[in-house]
């Protein structure tokens, strides 16, 4: 048995989740096309017959001002100096920009790091040529050409991970794909389904708490949560005409809720105003952002 903790980092909208999600086979990290997706570390687990790999989905790399920035880069901070290695995911329809080259450079030079360059199924590839020229001089690295949604060359990038792996025990069960409890992925279904209806400039200011997780004799769970956006004029557009929107969420995220606990869920949103509750530390210690101690 070889076993060992991945980091899984880069920048905001590179690729991570879906690249840990398809590694996992099981959906551990809610998936948006908007950056900034990811705020919380999110372990992984692969189990293989002889190895156990766990995944750490880290937020995106990005500077911010609030506590919630604070905590993400915290989370990926932490990430970085308790792993055993790091996949380090490029997104490869994009040009490498210098600020990027330097963290590889550095995160190289301490920890044995994969590039994954994500995306070769839209890449420009004269672009991934000349990224693939600039990090081949940099020690201690190797680079993997991926696409995370086809799941092209992913058994070649499993390997590698593989040869990353120093402990011989298994960390987790064999059946346990996260170590995140229910009530956390349901309040990220439903913030994932937040991203894919609202607009641009509100699901950041997002946030989901879920006030109540309980199944009944009859095998019904029953779900209630808050969502929790910044000012009074995001309610109504939260909500949308007729209550439209939030039942369009609603019904999106109950369907996966469903195939998360195997059965039958009751969901009921509700939406609540709570101005700058991204530097609120109460709120941020609710909705799981501020770590205890």
């Amino acid at each position: 048995m070889k076993s060992g903790f991945i980091a899984v980092l880069g920048l905001p909208n590179a690729g991570k989740s879906t690249l840990t999600n398809a590694l996992v086979g099981e959906k551990v990290s809610i998936v948006s096309w908007r950056p900034q997706t990811t705020r919380d570390k999110i372990i992984g687990i692969v189990n293989g017959e002889d190895y156990q790999i766990v995944l750490i989905d880290t937020p995106g790399i990005h500077t911010g001002k609030s506590k919630l920035s604070a905590f993400m880069a915290d989370e990926v901070t932490s990430a970085k100096s308790s792993s055993d290695g790091a996949l380090y995911v490029l997104d490869g329809s994009r040009t490498m920009e210098k600020d990027t080259f330097e963290f590889i450079k550095s995160l190289a030079a301490t920890t044995p790091t994969v590039v994954v360059v994500n995306k070769m199924d839209i890449a420009d590839k004269s672009a991934v040529m000349q990224t693939v020229a600039r990090l081949s001089g940099v020690k201690n690295l190797e680079i993997v050409p991926i696409s995370a949604a086809t799941k092209e060359n992913l058994p070649e990038l499993l390997n590698v991970i593989k040869g990353m792996l120093k402990d011989d025990v298994a960390y987790y069960p064999e059946d346990m794909y996260t170590d995140k409890p229910l009530r956390f992925m349901a309040a990220e279904i439903v913030r994932e389904k937040a991203l894919k209806f609202l607009l641009a400039e509100i699901p950041h200011g997002i946030g989901v708490d879920v006030v109540k997780f309980e199944t009944g004799e009859d095998g019904v769970t029953r779900i209630e949560a808050d969502v929790i956006c910044e000012k009074d004029t995001h309610k109504p557009i939260i909500i949308g005409k007729g209550g439209e929107t939030l039942k369009k969420i609603s019904v999106a995220a109950r369907k996966e809720l469903e195939n998360l606990v195997d059965g039958q869920v009751y969901l009921r949103l509700y939406v609540k105003v709570k101005s700058g509750w991204k530097d609120d530390g109460a709120v941020l210690r609710t909705l799981g952002y501020v770590k205890n101690k």
